[in-house]
């Protein structure tokens, strides 16, 4: 009998205004250092994924969320062809927010800057670039990195 299924969930938030989405720049973490990203992070054990993503927003950009703020924007099913690991990555907005972003972890991120979604980095993590693009034409889910991924 095979096992359910298990898989790392990644918390992102896309924050716009005016056309432009906030991302950090990644540093000291071993992982795309020195590319683009959306604040984010991974549930932990026993939080609900909206508990997840506000803890997430408190601890990288000192900002309060309330779960009933967040909106699911764009879920990607992330599949890496060489290590044969998935993650489901969920991508939310928010209505609203309190405080103003800032680098709340400096060990994790070199800058936090505000880009046009006409013009993102070219050095941004493939999965989060498309879901931007995703989220901007409406669509609620996609996939990278499996056989059939369009």
């Amino acid at each position: 009998m095979a096992l359910p299924y298990r898989s790392v969930i990644g918390l992102h938030l896309v924050l716009v205004q005016r056309d432009r989405v906030l991302l950090g720049l990644r540093a000291g973490t071993a992982w795309c250092d020195g590319w683009w990203h959306v604040p984010a992070g991974h549930l932990e054990d026993g939080e609900s994924f909206l508990a997840g993503m506000v803890r997430e927003a408190r601890e990288e950009l000192g900002i309060a969320l309330a779960e009933e703020d967040l909106v699911v924007a764009h879920t990607v099913h992330d599949h890496d062809p060489e290590t044969h690991v998935s993650r489901l990555q969920i991508f939310f907005t928010a209505n609203q927010y309190a405080g103003r972003p800032y680098i709340a972890e400096p060990d994790k991120c070199a800058d936090l800057k505000w880009w046009p979604l006409s013009a993102l980095p070219d050095r941004l993590v493939r999965y989060t670039r498309q879901a931007l693009i995703c989220i901007q034409r409406g669509q609620s889910a996609s996939t990278v990195g499996w056989p059939d991924a369009c």
